[in-house]
């Protein structure tokens, strides 16, 4: 009788273990979800959306995973994490930037981080390059990245909505 109740519990656990999983739903790469993220994100929503950048397009995936880490550099407390952060996202976004060097949304995030990065990182050359390329493809992008380039400069030194 016990071994009984042992493998009908088992059998239970198992069955709710695969309605979950057939239930389940993977997340889903969102533009707009993720300029929101890079426009005011915490350690779990960037975390999230890390999480969230798998389900992007493959050629795309290093730009955004990497324009995330560095926004996640600057909410880390401990400096040698923040510099791993950093290093890992630059990377990850300049061999995005490599591999397709006129995806202006690739710009457009490396104009966004630079002008916001520490002195001490070194990581400012490519503002007025990046710059330009986002205001000669503005009107080519998505909506959602229109959305946030427009968004982008309220509180931007480098661009602005009459550049557009």
């Amino acid at each position: 009788m016990n071994i009984r109740l042992k493998s009908g519990f088992i059998n239970v656990i198992l069955l709710l273990f695969i309605s979950v999983k057939i239930n389940a739903h993977p997340q889903k790469f969102e533009k707009a979800e993720f300029y929101e993220v890079m426009k005011s994100g915490t350690l779990e929503t960037i975390t999230s959306e890390l999480e969230a950048i798998k389900a992007a397009p493959e050629k795309e995936r290093d730009g955004y995973e990497g324009a995330l880490l560095m926004k996640k550099a600057g909410l880390l407390k401990k400096a040698k994490d923040r510099l791993a952060s950093f290093k890992q996202g630059r990377i990850k976004l300049e061999t995005a930037l490599l591999a397709d060097p006129e995806n202006t949304e690739f710009h457009f995030l490396r104009l966004a981080i630079e002008e916001h990065a520490p002195k001490i990182v070194k990581y400012h050359s490519d503002i007025e390059k990046d710059k330009a390329m986002v205001i000669k493809n503005f009107k080519s992008q998505s909506p959602a990245v229109r959305h946030a380039i427009l968004d982008y400069c309220e509180n931007s030194k480098v661009l602005h909505k009459e550049d557009f």
